[in-house]
């Protein structure tokens, strides 16, 4: 099933963040992933997932 980060994106964008493993709740973010890790390890998490959120959402299609 599929996760909607809509609005991780819209309160992130641009950052790193730090979530939990429902991928859903953020314990740390920051503009460099060593800023995000930091604050996640100061609550406690030493291993969250970590992903980046983009500064736009473009649309991609390829083509041979």
């Amino acid at each position: 099933m599929a996760i909607n980060w809509t609005k991780l994106y819209k309160k992130y964008k641009g950052m790193w963040v730090a979530l939990l493993d429902d991928e859903k709740t953020v314990v740390g973010s920051g503009k460099t992933l060593k800023e995000a890790l930091a604050k996640a390890r100061e609550k406690g998490y030493n291993f969250p997932i970590v992903s980046r959120m983009p500064e736009t959402l473009d649309a991609y299609i390829g083509a041979l």
